[in-house]
């Protein structure tokens, strides 16, 4: 008989056993499900830089809209609210590198923030991807501010659907570590196709000695095929020399005839 200390411990470890075993299949499931994350972006350092860019491009568009009825002056009373989202928008952006793809998040307010944000989350595949191009324009250089183009690989799509994005800290190291990755999935690619290659078995090094000799009846049949087509030829020159006495005939009784007349 068991007394009630033991049967506690019991239940205690059988219970610390089950959460033990619950938790390790919920971190496997994790890792399975979520995939590592090679490369992470970063747009803190550039904040101030991009805010500064956006509001002095809002500012240039404003004064050309004063001229419209006034619209530019309510776009310049908007400043505050605009750099509010501006500082909303580039402080929830991630951008990271997966082993398979590029993954783009963001969350930006409305313009008007109390109405709520809108959330963004773009997954491009690193198959798909042709280049990573890093412009600058003349606004963005004089705030130093770059931005990343995502080209695809279809030629037919329109440059639209080009993933563009904005106020990134490091282009160069994020464009290095995107090629890197997509010079490291081609060489496994070329790697696993050598390999199937050389898996398969060659029938040229080894060939049957059947294959060697050929049976007596196939050479007799060779041999017979190879005299009809000689005769053949014979017959054809014979036909062709007779055509040519026919030819030289005729021209000689028409021109006996036109003498004759």
């Amino acid at each position: 008989m068991r007394t009630g200390d033991e049967v506690v411990e019991i239940e205690s470890l059988e219970r610390s056993l089950l959460s033990e075993s619950v938790t390790g299949e919920e971190e496997t499931e994790k890792e399975t499900d979520d995939e590592p994350v090679l490369y992470t972006a970063s747009f803190e350092e550039m904040e101030e830089n991009f805010v500064n860019h956006q509001t002095a491009q809002w500012v240039l568009y404003s004064l050309v809209l004063i001229l419209a009825w006034g619209i530019g002056l309510f776009m310049l009373l908007y400043i505050p609210v605009r750099r509010h989202i501006l500082r909303r928008d580039i402080r929830s952006r991630k951008l990271y590198l997966t082993s398979n793809s590029i993954v783009y998040k963001v969350t930006r307010p409305v313009a008007i923030p109390c109405f709520g944000v809108l959330k963004k989350e773009k997954h491009v595949l690193l198959p798909s991807v042709a280049d990573v191009v890093i412009e600058q324009g003349y606004l963005q250089s004089f705030f130093g501010v770059y931005s990343v183009r995502i080209e695809n690989v279809g030629v037919r799509r329109p440059p639209s659907d080009d993933v563009q994005i904005h106020g990134i800290a490091n282009p160069n190291a994020f464009r290095k570590a995107v090629l890197t990755r997509l010079s490291n999935m081609r060489t496994e690619v070329f790697s696993r196709q050598v390999s199937a290659i050389e898996d398969t078995p060659s029938l040229t090094t080894h060939p049957p000695a059947a294959w060697l000799s050929p049976p007596r009846s196939l050479k007799f049949d060779a041999i017979s095929y190879s005299g009809d087509l000689a005769l053949l030829q014979k017959l054809e020159e014979v036909g062709s020399s007779v055509k040519k006495v026919q030819t030289l005939i005729e021209e000689q009784r028409s021109q006996t005839s036109k003498t004759a007349d």
